[in-house]
């Protein structure tokens, strides 16, 4: 298929160093083209975020003021993300991400004064900046809905009939999801022809998934758990629970056994949350115990095995949580723990096979990688180059031993290879980052 891009779109898929779209991808880009709202249904991790954001890349023009399209998201991870994808493709037209966990002040001064031309958020915190006038709306004439089942959730309904109310003229409306539910397209005044639906056709996670049925008990659950984790050898995985209180529970377990772990859901905090993925995404641990916040909305590439600590509450959510594996066509395997005697639930595939684990338990080699904590941040015109170029100069790494960076408004966090981090901190002790004296430590956990 001859696929012919704008120029603008061009540029980004070279920025992301992306040759290709996939064919879902290519579709949403014509559909959008010559129609004023779609519903696009995938499974997750095909790439829907590319699948609106480069037709906005074709739709936003950088000569009108103001803002010109809104994003929905539902977590303030979700709008980091899109945030950080718009970046990276380096995109004339500016963008920027609302969302809770920092002051309303904070969010006026990262507008910088002049209106962006897109903004991406989560609906409460969008809400209070376009009563307040600190975005303008008049020029917003495009409206994406990401994870546009999630509207259907008590609270959240009335949370858009507001923003819908506040953004009059988005009269282009994009919806996407994983999961359909039918009565979401109606309440956003999108026609049922504007459906794109590839969740069969496309190249499905589940087609790259092996699933496993782990038989445990009550009592032989969190032993059973560590040995599957120990077969693992240190592969990335996720383990799911339908509760915070189990979230604690099990890391604490498996720190006890010496498995280094992060643990993430919604009773922490902000800053806690972005350290428990960022700990995870950067390899600092390879094992990350969290609720259904996880199961959606989060690009973590490479995670090879997802674990159904406890089982999923509906299909939708099962899907979600499998989708944190085999992303892009990439293998991965899905593990259910399950009590004998009980009726598996119908979103179970049939094909499942009995996980038969090792009856000796080795402890995997531990992640390769110490996070680093940096005290300074945006606020201080610190950026990922400053930082990689201080500890590749100052620290004497080479590139290679330099991972992941994530730098926020007040402080940053680094990746260092961690056999070399002792000695990194004590070649950068005293040393400044761009003139500024900061701490530089360890981050514990």
């Amino acid at each position: 298929m001859d696929k012919r891009f704008t120029a603008a779109q061009e540029r980004a898929l070279r920025n992301l160093k992306i040759a290709d779209v996939n064919e879902m991808q290519w579709q949403a880009i014509m559909h959008c083209r010559g129609k004023s709202g779609m519903v696009l249904l995938s499974p997750t991790g095909t790439g829907k975020t590319l699948a609106y954001l480069l037709p906005l890349v074709e739709r936003v023009d950088p000569a009108v003021e103001g803002v010109q399209a809104a994003i929905i998201v539902p977590s303030r991870e979700l709008a980091k993300q899109v945030s950080e994808v718009w970046r990276a493709m380096k995109n004339e037209c500016r963008m920027v991400a609302l969302y809770g966990g920092r002051s309303l002040e904070q969010e006026v001064a990262s507008l910088g004064g002049s209106e962006p031309s897109v903004i991406v958020g989560t609906p409460g915190r969008l809400i209070d900046h376009l009563k307040r006038g600190n975005v303008a709306a008049e020029r917003c004439s495009l409206l994406v809905i990401d994870e546009f089942d999630k509207c259907l959730e008590m609270g959240f309904r009335e949370e858009m009939e507001q923003l819908l109310s506040l953004l009059p003229e988005a009269k282009t409306r994009y919806l996407l999801s994983a999961t359909d539910a039918d009565e979401i397209p109606l309440f956003a005044s999108v026609g049922s022809g504007d459906k794109l639906d590839f969740r069969v056709t496309a190249a499905q996670p589940a087609a790259h998934t092996d699933y496993y049925m782990v038989e445990t008990t009550p009592e032989e659950r969190l032993p059973q758990l560590f040995r599957l984790l120990c077969s693992f050898d240190g592969e990335p995985a996720i383990v799911f629970c339908n509760f915070r209180e189990s979230v604690e529970e099990v890391r604490s377990f498996l720190a006890k056994n010496s498995l280094r772990c992060a643990a993430y859901h919604g009773a922490m905090e902000q800053k806690e949350r972005e350290l428990a993925l960022y700990r995870f995404t950067a390899s600092c641990v390879n094992i990350l115990v969290s609720t259904d916040l996880a199961a959606r909305g989060l690009d973590i590439k490479d995670v090879k095995h997802v674990v159904h600590y406890q089982r999923a509450m509906s299909a939708e959510i099962f899907t979600h949580r499998n989708g944190r594996t085999a992303r892009w066509e990439a293998d991965g395997a899905v593990y259910i723990f399950h009590f004998g005697g009980k009726e598996l639930p119908d979103f179970v595939p049939e094909t499942i096979t009995a996980c038969e684990l090792p009856r000796k338990c080795i402890l995997p080699q531990p992640a390769q990688w110490a996070a680093l904590y940096v005290g300074k941040g945006k606020r201080d015109k610190i950026s990922r180059g400053d930082l990689a170029g201080f500890f590749i100069k100052k620290g004497g790494l080479r590139a290679d031993e330099v991972g992941p960076i994530m730098v926020f408004d007040n402080y940053s966090y680094v990746a260092v290879k961690l056999k070399r981090m002792r000695e990194v901190l004590k070649s950068v002790a005293g040393e400044k980052i761009k003139g500024i004296k900061t701490i530089i430590e360890p981050v514990r956990g």
